[in-house]
């Protein structure tokens, strides 16, 4: 029996003395910190082991307080509370000491985790993590190097030279890349130092990847669109495949996700009916849990554009409870949605602008430049406000050097009401001026414009110090035009650009630029070029040439929405070349197998393109004026602004008349007359001094002003300037009533009935109406005395519907040779009967 005891006690002696070996073998500290769930847990472990603390139980530590902060919602989060605890101190010291000891993934991770808690980037310990990981960058693997370029652009170094090493090593090692989320927050990191070459490829592996992707994961999604908006580079491909996998997403994002992805996407220019319908229908889900100031915010600011006036009444009065809440970020996102919006809520703009006068010294320059612009274009009335927002932005100007800050400043102070412009800061504008781009300039130059008009010496003479400065816009934009050698660059400076200085000083010499890199005109680039031709009303036959070929050589590249602008100018301008009929046919048969991918309200307006051109695909007219497209017009149409709302609505009208008179086979209904009629009663019914003096003369040539009508509403509604009736014999035949329309004294016309009730006279047999139409310079092109397309398609129209149309351009009928009236009533004559005189 004594020696079974003693053999039992032998062995639990062993047990004990293996169980103690194994407890000191266990790293006590790090179990401690593996199994706290709050901050405070991690700091009391921290404060008992101090001396304890190795370079591991740094690295859980600091990472789990992270962890905690990343899982609460941003508002509810306590960076600075964690950044103020003794024991984070204790912490940084120490990370400090042992960074030797750190391996490459946690000396990252260490740093990722201290800048998210907001340590500062000047910090020395921040400096040291940088320096050392420069060190080893080039045995990092690629996730260790995505983090430490999140951390690089954090700290605001993105274009330093360990980014550009960075880049270095992404662009050899690209196709190794083989996870979304590395790539895509390389892409990002990156995206300022990208050569071309390097973007497509970036844009080829991402492309690539987001077949392989889990398609739940749409940040990474998010990241390429994002990409895309930092290079400036709208592909379309790319962005349509993001755009479904954000779509198939979209019933589970929250406000602030549909917020950002919505401003990439206008960043981009990128619409997309699809998404804008399912995103009025998921905010339109959260508005009863968007109550915090935060969340309605966001919410506010991405509904309210797209809101009916029920909903965003709504959404006004929420925002005007919530309204003192606000923070002054808050505030200045409101009131720029109630900008887009045009708002009249002035109980709620009151109160916003209450916010953002509390808040003037927290405002940087940009944002404080958003509030004045957007408080001016709403007429808002607060003359106090408006001395204050005057006073910081001089303040602010007076110490910016980079020319878009000093533009951007500049251009908002001329908004402002002012008698005269202060010395400093045409000084400040004059220093940067030889830095400015084209845009740039343009906009000063229209600031200088308004300077000059404001200012009271400019009754008497206009001060020199604006002649000098003129002088100098002039001389710069020459000189930048005269050495640019890469087309893209010039063609984004000159995307926006437009008004008299540019017109001026600037096109001829813009023109002959674009000539000279005719050699750079590819299919990447022929889009924005033929959007700039038509912009500035241009007709420049090398270049809508070079234009044609290009496309109808490479149409298989260019993407079918592009065919919509390239075909611009060729419609609007009304160019017909040797090449013209053919590209109009393959852009035709580019676009048409995809016309159900198309956003509605872009199809309307391709499909009117065409029509300007006389071409009316059947295919594409049978898909426009079927009951579904209607529907889906209509609802795309409520999510637009009112301005885009009323121009779709507007072509859709001129497109279905169009079609009624010229292709009446394809059987398409007149659906438009009631909203002919509302548009005939909104409109002023003005007529202009040439017209009225046009009416006077016939009165004269045709035997009396009864023998003409003025602006005369056919069928279809157009109205015709004047209108007269001609026999067998070409004699001028009285109307049996007056007309029905008649100029005031003041140039007013007051509309009569609509076309439907208008009774005309029955005209005898043989006789003719001549439709008498004024054609001012918004019927030409600029350049020249070419007619536009669309001046040419109502004379087709008013041809159809039975008139022999006479246009009057307004450069010969306001020529020297026509200076008297015996003049214009020979040229009224000699038109009018042109047959007589044959």
């Amino acid at each position: 029996m004594s020696a079974v005891m003693l053999r039992v006690r032998c062995v639990n002696s062993f047990l004990r003395r293996l169980l103690h070996g194994g407890a000191v073998n266990r790293d006590q500290v790090l179990e401690q910190l593996r199994v706290c769930s709050a901050e405070d847990q991690v700091f009391d472990v921290v404060g008992k082991n101090k001396a304890k603390l190795t370079v591991n139980h740094v690295s859980k530590a600091v990472g789990m307080l992270w962890h905690f902060q990343k899982e609460k919602p941003e508002m509810l989060r306590t960076v600075e509370l964690i950044r103020r605890h003794p024991q984070f101190l204790t912490l940084r010291v120490l990370a400090e000491n042992k960074i030797a000891l750190m391996d490459d993934l946690m000396l990252v991770d260490i740093l990722y985790s201290f800048l998210r808690l907001n340590l500062d980037q000047h910090d020395s310990l921040v400096q040291q993590l940088v320096s050392e990981a420069w060190l080893r960058i080039d045995r990092f693997p690629l996730t260790s190097l995505s983090k430490f370029s999140i951390c690089l652009s954090d700290q605001h170094l993105q274009n330093s030279p360990l980014m550009g090493h960075i880049t270095s090593i992404v662009d050899q090692r690209l196709s190794s890349i083989d996870d979304g989320r590395v790539l895509t927050t390389l892409m990002i990191s990156v995206s300022s130092l990208v050569s071309p070459r390097l973007r497509d490829a970036f844009i080829s592996r991402a492309d690539h990847l987001l077949e392989t992707m889990d398609p739940s994961n749409y940040n990474n999604t998010r990241r390429v669109v994002q990409f895309l908006r930092n290079v400036k580079h709208s592909y379309r491909p790319l962005l349509d495949k993001c755009n479904k996998i954000i779509l198939r997403n979209l019933p589970r994002l929250d406000t602030d996700n549909i917020s950002l992805i919505m401003g990439l996407y206008q960043s981009l220019q990128f619409n997309n009916c699809d998404f804008r319908l399912a995103v009025k229908q998921r905010l339109t889900e959260l508005i009863d849990s968007s109550i915090d100031p935060f969340s309605f915010t966001k919410l506010f600011v991405a509904l309210a554009p797209m809101a009916g006036r029920e909903l965003k009444e709504g959404l006004e009065n929420t925002a005007l409870m919530l309204a003192d809440e606000l923070s002054a970020h808050q505030a200045l996102a409101v009131l720029e949605a109630l900008e887009e919006t045009k708002s009249r809520n002035l109980s709620l703009l009151n109160k916003i602008a209450l916010v953002i006068q509390r808040n003037l010294q927290v405002y940087k320059p940009v944002e404080v430049a958003r509030i004045a612009q957007a408080l001016v274009l709403m007429h808002y009335q607060n003359p106090e406000l408006f001395t204050k927002l005057r006073n910081i932005l001089v303040k602010f100007l007076e110490h910016r050097f980079y020319p878009y800050e000093v533009t951007m400043l500049t251009r908002v102070l001329s908004m402002l009401p002012c008698p005269r412009m202060d010395e400093g800061v045409i000084s400040r504008v004059d220093a940067v001026v030889t830095q400015c781009n084209l845009n740039e300039l343009n906009t000063i130059s229209h600031v200088v414009a308004k300077w000059v008009r404001n200012d009271p010496s400019y009754r008497h003479n206009t001060p020199s110090k604006y002649v000098r400065l003129l002088q100098r816009l002039n001389r710069c934009g020459h000189e930048r035009l005269q050495t640019a050698n890469r087309l893209d660059l010039v063609l984004e400076e000159l995307k926006y650009i437009s008004g008299e200085w540019f017109e001026e000083m600037l096109l001829d010499e813009t023109m002959v630029m674009l000539q000279r890199m005719t050699d750079q005109i590819h299919w990447t680039n022929v889009p924005e070029l033929a959007l700039f031709l038509t912009r500035i009303n241009h007709l420049c036959p090398p270049l809508m040439d070079r234009i044609a070929s290009v496309a109808i050589k490479d149409i298989h590249k260019i993407h079918h929405y592009a065919t919509y602008t390239i075909l611009l100018p060729f419609s609007v301008l009304n160019y017909d070349a040797e090449q013209t009929d053919e590209l109009y046919d393959v852009c035709i048969k580019r676009f048409l197998p995809h016309i159900s991918s198309f956003d509605p309200h872009l199809l309307v307006l391709l499909a009117y393109n065409l029509s300007v051109a006389d071409c009316f695909p059947e295919e594409l007219v049978r898909e426009i004026f079927s009951i579904d497209f209607l529907g889906k017009l209509d609802a795309q149409l409520e999510t637009l602004p009112d301005t885009l709302n009323m121009r779709n609505r507007l072509r859709l009208m001129e497109l279905n008349r169009a079609v009624c008179l010229e292709c009446p086979e394809f059987q398409v209904p007149w659906f438009h007359e009631r909203y002919c009629q509302l548009l005939q009663k909104k409109g002023n019914g003005t007529v202009s001094p040439v017209q009225q003096q046009i009416h006077k003369m016939l009165g004269d040539v045709l035997g009396g002003i009864n023998y003409v009508r003025v602006a005369v509403v056919t069928p279809y509604f157009y109205t015709i300037d004047f209108e007269c009736t001609l026999d067998k014999h070409l004699q001028p035949l009285p109307y049996s009533k007056p007309s029905m329309l008649q100029i005031s004294d003041r140039g007013q016309v007051h509309w009569g009935k609509s076309s439907e009730e208008i009774i005309r006279d029955v005209l005898p047999p043989g006789a003719q109406q001549v439709a008498v139409d004024f054609l001012d310079s918004r019927s030409f092109c600029k350049n020249s005395a070419w007619i536009k397309g669309e001046a040419l398609m109502r004379k087709r129209h008013l041809e159809i519907l039975g008139y022999r149309v006479v246009q009057i351009p307004h450069f010969e009928w306001n020529s020297m040779e026509l200076s008297t009236p015996d003049a214009w009533k020979k040229y009224l004559k000699m038109n009018i009967f042109r047959e007589l005189s044959r």
